[in-house]
């Protein structure tokens, strides 16, 4: 089976949205070290790997919303799609206190390989699907309950939004209304990234998003990813009509 470094789901579907998820897998692919990059599998099951259950609510999402959805099929740690490709960040030599061996001293050929046979063709079939009239772009993330050493985050879920709030602010206030807890508003990171999806995508070109961050306890089971992708899914349709967007 020929590898490809993204997925598509639903590209024929008619809502107005593009769910992407841009750290969806743990996967190496075989030619990046002949599929490793030099890290035990109970670290490439680590959050540092890769956005866990997050997949799984990204596709619900995209039936809920009758949109196309799109995830990379390669870990972060490859390579990070929601980096600029100038960024330092883009390939990890040490992320969350854990080394990355195959990252170590890389080349600026290995550097350009991962860059042209992952992240170009990743963000290529992005502006593809992005292309039809009035899309709006949520990109679907989620977060550790707490990084070591730190304390315990205290949101379930958080919106991740820059200067555009059209859809960030309206779907915040709807899920404060609907959750007990406090809902993040650019925790905990910030909401803008030069280079970033969101950026390359939906803010430079004036199209209106959102960064969804759902704390990865929450969603390790199928049940609990469809249960937040339908009420993420009907907030969203109801902030962008508050929008008029």
């Amino acid at each position: 089976m020929t590898y490809a470094p993204f997925s598509t789901f639903g590209s024929d579907r008619p809502g107005a949205w593009l769910i992407t998820c841009d750290h969806a897998t743990n996967t190496i692919p075989k030619f990046i070290g002949n599929g490793t990059l030099g890290l035990p599998k109970s670290e490439m099951k680590r959050h540092i790997a890769y956005d866990i259950g997050c997949k799984r609510v990204a596709l619900a999402l995209g039936e809920k919303l009758n949109a196309p959805v799109i995830c990379s099929n390669f870990s972060r740690l490859v390579i990070d799609p929601n980096r600029g490709v100038d960024d330092p960040t883009l390939i990890m030599q040490l992320y969350d206190g854990t080394v990355i061996p195959g990252n170590q001293n890389l080349s600026s050929i290995s550097r350009q390989t991962r860059i042209n046979q992952l992240y170009k063709p990743y963000h290529k079939a992005i502006s593809e699907l992005a292309a039809r009239p009035e899309i709006a772009i949520i990109s679907v993330h989620s977060f550790t309950p707490r990084l070591n050493g730190r304390e315990t985050r205290p949101w379930e879920v958080s919106i991740l939004s820059a200067y555009d709030r059209r859809i960030a602010d309206p779907l915040i206030t709807r899920l404060q209304k609907t959750l007990s807890t406090p809902v993040g508003d650019n925790e905990p990171y910030r909401g803008h990234l030069p280079g970033d999806t969101i950026d390359q995508h939906a803010l430079k070109k004036a199209r209106p998003n959102a960064l969804i961050e759902i704390r990865q306890d929450l969603i390790t089971k199928l049940d609990s990813q469809i249960h937040w992708a339908k009420l993420i899914g009907s907030h969203l349709e109801h902030a962008r009509k508050d929008a008029n967007i």
